[in-house]
């Protein structure tokens, strides 16, 4: 196993600096037939999900978890922003098993090129999966064990189709900072402000554009959604301070926002009226998604966020921030968040809920997901526990699979997790 350091990917200094992906490092494990998959029967078995050779290291398991816990060095924008909470945070039960282990990929590299951004994965159904592998855009099917690029970034991509402000000259070696795909969608974000637009049932790139020409142009965040309307758009959030809004039936801006700070992260509530933002400042906006007014500040956070997440139902949603938090809010009261979850490691930078309500899933920047149970008012934990970076988490959308990549030199791959049915009733019948 590699050093303990080789997996401390947010101690990077300065704000906006890229992560080394180490592509010089990647022995090619698929031709050597190195890389050994781990499944359900074998980590029932006792087998490491990784496929962690512990019994022939010199370090055990949990010698190394707590010297992970002692010196993994969590990012902050705002010193010791970590350390400021006290007894707001919920103790919660944990132990619950609510999704349960599947089988751990390693024939597919799941990677990140940005230390802050972790919304590199996204599942369209409980078997199909895209994710950012190096400089490509990977499909995985995990029903066959297959994996396929999508896009291919490191060279020259242009639109096959021509749109009003496409750029048809298209863009060179986009570096990837974040993604989103949803049904048969697929939108890009890069570094430069880049957006690559596909439709996955198409052949070629349907629309390229520059969301801007700043300097600190780069695309935080990028979410696919349905207006009340039926017409689907999505929402790039930039380091520009702005918000643009897409409308994806004829690829055209529709919207356009400013705020006093860098976005991180938007997320449009289920009914299409409001807009949760969270950036470069302690504290989160609820926005009118028609005129971009401002209707409530969120106060509670001590760092910069980079997460967020509505439930279902509309009227709560979450911020994950860099002190460690996420916090629970519900609309019907915002003078202050109803729960507060702490992490282990470091900032919260990705929260996702089922399409059902029931679970919400929290990354840290690396090794642990915690899934929480929802009606129980996320006081009924499952946390998952593995070594190496977070490029991403995702639900299926039928809530089946839970789908984790990880970011290590030599223990990249893909988590899948499925969710767990109590079937001993069946029992009786036998």
């Amino acid at each position: 196993m590699e050093d303990v350091d080789d997996m401390d990917a947010e101690s990077v200094n300065g704000e906006r600096a890229g992560v080394e992906s180490d592509v010089d490092e990647y022995d090619d494990d698929y031709s050597s037939g190195k890389v050994v998959d781990t499944t359900a029967a074998q980590a029932r078995r006792g087998q490491d999900i990784q496929g962690i050779p512990w019994d022939s290291l010199i370090i055990t398991r949990e010698r190394y978890r707590q010297t992970r816990l002692e010196q993994y060095k969590n990012y902050e924008n705002i010193r010791h922003s970590g350390d400021k909470l006290g007894k707001d945070c919920k103790n919660t039960e944990k132990g619950y098993l609510f999704y349960d282990f599947r089988k751990n990929s390693r024939s597919v590299k799941s990677t990140i090129l940005h230390f802050q951004l972790r919304n590199l994965v996204w599942a369209t159904s409980k078997h199909d999966v895209y994710l950012m592998s190096q400089f490509s855009i990977m499909h995985w099917s995990s029903l066959t064990c297959t994996r396929s690029e999508v896009l291919d970034v490191s060279g020259h991509v242009a639109p096959s189709e021509k749109h009003p402000g496409s750029l048809l000259e298209g863009f060179t070696h986009t570096q990837v900072s974040t993604l989103a795909v949803k049904e048969k969608l697929l939108v890009a974000g890069g570094f430069q402000g880049e957006l690559i637009c596909k439709h996955l049932d198409r052949p070629g790139v349907s629309f390229c554009t520059r969301t801007t020409y700043d300097d600190n142009a780069i695309t935080n965040a990028i979410e696919i959604y349905a207006c009340p309307s039926g017409a689907v758009h999505f929402t790039a959030s930039n380091n520009d301070c702005g918000i643009k809004d897409f409308d994806m039936e004829k690829f055209q801006l529709s919207k356009y926002f400013r705020f006093p700070w860098p976005v991180n992260h938007s997320s449009v509530s289920p009914n299409g009226k409001l807009l949760l933002i969270v950036g470069d400042n302690p504290e989160g906006m609820l926005v009118d998604s028609q005129n971009g007014k401002t209707l409530e500040t969120l106060s509670g956070h001590f760092d910069y966020s980079f997460a967020s997440s509505w439930h279902p139902d509309g009227v709560t949603f979450a911020t994950g921030n860099q002190d460690k938090t996420c916090r629970i809010w519900d609309l019907r009261n915002l003078s202050k968040s109803v729960a507060v979850l702490k992490g282990n490691l470091g900032a919260i930078r990705s929260i996702r809920y089922t399409s059902d309500g029931k679970y919400m899933a929290v990354a840290e920047p690396a090794d642990f997901v915690h899934v929480y149970d929802v009606k129980s008012g996320y006081e009924k934990e499952q946390e998952i526990d593995f070594f190496g970076e977070i490029s991403g988490i995702s639900f299926s959308p039928d809530t089946e699979s839970l789908f984790i990549g990880v970011w290590d030199r030599t223990y990249g791959s893909l988590l899948e997790y499925g969710r767990y049915r109590n079937f001993a009733y069946l029992d009786s019948l036998i």
